[in-house]
């Protein structure tokens, strides 16, 4: 499969942006290209990528998302791949608005599947698409910043810039 790759600067990192020319496949920081092609592996098998510029209008609203348009992406079409399990985590997470946190266990109870916690937490970790599939957007039940892929200062800017954490939004712009 040939595969369409763009990147946009974002206030937290170069973002990489894979489309197979209609649907989104996979958006990463740059620092963690190796983990996207490792899951694109995985999710989409044997592949090739080619540069383009904008594929299917997607680094413009990535810009725009990151430039404060944060319904931008709501309507994003994306082709994630992986288990019946992990795409109903990912479909799970997208209905999560912008300004909002859920829990695991939340998310979990959500999907009709309230034991299972962990394997929620562990699909949310294998997300190919950050941001646009907002794993972001789960926390600890204690309120806790949990693990996020690009890391827990990407992950606190994120809540911050789309007023999850609004006491924090200009710290953070500061910092990063």
């Amino acid at each position: 499969m040939e595969l369409l790759l763009d990147s946009v600067a974002s206030p937290i990192g170069t973002m990489l942006i894979v489309s197979d020319g209609e649907l989104l496949r996979a958006l990463e920081f740059a620092d963690y290209e190796e983990r996207m092609r490792r899951l694109l592996r995985i999710n989409v098998g044997k592949f090739t990528m080619k540069e383009s510029r904008n594929p299917a209008d997607l680094s413009d609203r990535i810009r725009a998302y990151f430039g404060g348009d944060l319904t931008a992406i709501d309507d994003i079409a994306v082709e994630t791949g992986g288990t019946p399990f992990q795409r109903e985590v990912w479909t799970a997470l997208r209905r999560i608005p912008a300004g909002s946190t859920t829990t695991y266990g939340e998310l979990a109870k959500t999907i009709g599947r309230p034991s299972a916690v962990r394997a929620v937490g562990m699909a949310n970790g294998s997300n190919p698409i950050p941001i646009v599939v907002p794993c972001h957007r789960v926390i600890g039940s204690n309120g806790s910043f949990t693990g996020y892929g690009g890391g827990l200062a990407r992950k606190r800017w994120l809540l911050a810039h789309e007023g999850a954490m609004p006491a924090e939004r200009e710290l953070l712009a500061k910092r990063i």
